[in-house]
């Protein structure tokens, strides 16, 4: 049985999915420096920098990816849970008979039939369920899990009306998650139109500088030009960086 405790801000990815991110991210900081300034060694530097940032926003993001699937799987676990009690079982029965339910959807190392194992492990010691909720809370930082672990807190071994309160409890997280898919799909489009705008620019000055008979030498040859360039990717930049930002649905 696996009771060793997952802990969900270390870093997931592996040694070849850090050397894809930082191509992916040199290739991209190359070709846009490159066409602001067409100077090899600074596109050079520049892409080995962003390449470099990259991994780290890759990191963050499998980070996410992660808690996000936990998420889903401790709504799936409420479901199941609400089931068993409904039908009569204490919550420790309850718990093992949505782990066997899990098991026919998630494989056994999954982080969830994982935390199952161990909090299941650990109430056979004599640590309260409340204790291991609270403490998977604290480690994957979802809120939805916190506010599961603060309520169970308040009624272990004080409420007959557990089964309800639990139902409840996956009703909210489910209603939430909702909303956000709907969120998601109705920015869908947003997003795109987004990345078109924002990759329509560096078109448009490869187009001009590569094929514009000069038209924009000044801004490769002259102080004022060289200004006007770093302005201008100045702005591409923030944009970019506020376009992640405030187009993505956070957990």
């Amino acid at each position: 049985m696996n009771t060793i405790t997952p802990d969900y801000k270390q870093n997931p990815t592996t040694a070849a999915d850090n050397i894809i991110a930082f191509a992916l991210g040199f290739a991209a900081g190359f070709f846009v420096l490159f066409i602001f300034y067409k100077l090899f060694a600074i596109a050079a530097i520049g892409g080995a920098i962003v390449g470099t940032a990259n991994i780290f926003v890759t990191v963050h993001s499998a980070i996410n990816r992660r808690l996000l699937k936990l998420r889903t799987q401790f709504f799936d676990l409420l479901e199941a849970m609400s089931v068993a009690m409904r039908a009569g079982n204490p919550m420790l029965k309850s718990l093992a008979s949505a782990k066997k339910d899990l098991m026919l959807i998630y494989p056994a190392d999954s982080d969830i039939i994982a935390e199952l194992n161990l909090i299941i492990g650990r109430f056979n010691n004599a640590v309260p369920l409340s204790e291991s909720f609270s403490e998977l809370a604290e480690r994957s930082g979802l809120e939805d899990i916190t506010s599961f672990a603060t309520i169970y807190k308040t009624i272990e071994g004080k409420s007959g009306r557990a089964d309800e309160i639990i139902r409840q409890t996956q009703q909210i997280i489910s209603e939430k998650m909702e909303i956000e898919m709907e969120i998601d799909t109705m920015m869908t489009a947003a997003k795109t139109e987004v990345k078109i705008m924002l990759f329509m620019p560096l078109v448009i000055l490869g187009l001009i500088g590569y094929a514009g008979a000069g038209f924009m030498d000044a801004i490769y040859t002259t102080g004022a030009g060289r200004i006007v360039s770093t302005a201008g990717l100045a702005v591409f930049a923030i944009s970019f960086i506020l376009a992640r930002k405030y187009s993505n649905v956070s957990l």
